[in-house]
């Protein structure tokens, strides 16, 4: 097995769009200084021809958070 560094290196899956022209065409995951986020790309048209739009998510972000129980009553 390689010791290979993927910091600040990045990956996208062609994803599958289905009938829902909102969705990312592409899907993946980059590390930035160490950190790992969340990927999305788009396929747009502009002035200048074709290009995919990006779009960066913290992953931590994109999970639920766990709620935090306490011992008050809510009402």
């Amino acid at each position: 097995m390689s010791n290979y560094d993927n910091t600040n290196t990045g990956i996208l899956f062609k994803n599958d769009v289905g009938d829902n022209p909102k969705r990312p065409a592409y899907k993946g995951k980059i590390d930035v200084d160490g950190k790992e986020y969340q990927l999305a790309g788009w396929l747009r048209e502009g002035k200048s021809g074709k290009f995919i739009s990006l779009k960066i998510d913290d992953k931590a972000a994109a999970k639920p958070a766990a709620k935090e129980e306490t011992d008050e009553i809510p009402f």
